[in-house]
């Protein structure tokens, strides 16, 4: 306890809580190399370890993901958190934007002429606007479920969905409504949890992994 409150180094800080989770989660683990990585940083977002038994991966969401980020993506978030929570320090080296739009004034004129929520106008903006790779969704639900009747229109098709919308209300069943679909990886939680700070950590461990590959 002593070393630990000798830590004043931000990196080192980070790098005993990532110790700590990996003493506190000891092999055989739930989850091996990339997707432990991910759910490893959700854990040291949130302190939740209840993670480990709601997190869900599609087959193919870490290595389609991680080809996004190499392939220099854009990534639309539903908050202006999120989008914060997604640092320029690892997004730039990559050549990836992250663009939110709800403070859009047209986002703003077509929810309030359509009666609408602003995250719903939003989806169908980004998809124009910015034919995005990835959609990071920590807070509405009426995102993910306008992006996930979209896939199934065939007029959107990311790379990968990071779908954790936070709440009572619909919350949940957007989760497991993007669990049932098989057209686009996904990386999701189930149940009520979720939120935009556990979903932009999502993407910052599949970043991390690639710009450790270009040190």
């Amino acid at each position: 306890m002593t070393d630990l409150l000798n830590i004043r180094d931000p990196q080192e800080i980070e790098a005993a809580s990532l110790a700590i989770i990996d003493a506190e989660v000891p092999e055989p683990r739930p989850f091996q190399g990339a997707e432990w990585q991910v759910v490893r940083r959700m854990i040291h977002t949130s302190a939740d370890f209840e993670l480990l038994s709601l997190t869900r991966f599609h087959p193919g969401a870490c290595a389609a993901g991680l080809a996004a980020l190499r392939a220099g993506c854009v990534l639309v978030t539903d908050t202006e958190m999120a989008r914060c929570g997604i640092p320029l320090r690892r997004m730039e080296p990559l050549g990836c934007a992250v663009r939110c739009l709800m403070g859009d004034e047209e986002a703003g004129r077509l929810a309030r002429e359509g009666g609408l929520t602003r995250a719903r106008v939003a989806v169908d903006l980004a998809q124009e606007r910015f034919a995005p790779a990835v959609w990071v969704i920590g807070n509405a639900p009426t995102a993910l479920l306008r992006l996930l009747e979209r896939v199934e229109q065939g007029s959107a098709s990311p790379a990968l969905v990071v779908g954790m919308p936070v709440g009572f209300v619909n919350a949940a069943e957007s989760k497991e409504l993007l669990l049932a679909q098989e057209r686009v990886p996904f990386v999701t939680v189930r149940g009520r949890k979720g939120g935009s700070a556990l979903a932009a950590s999502v993407i910052n461990a599949l970043a991390e992994i690639v710009l450790s590959e270009q040190r």
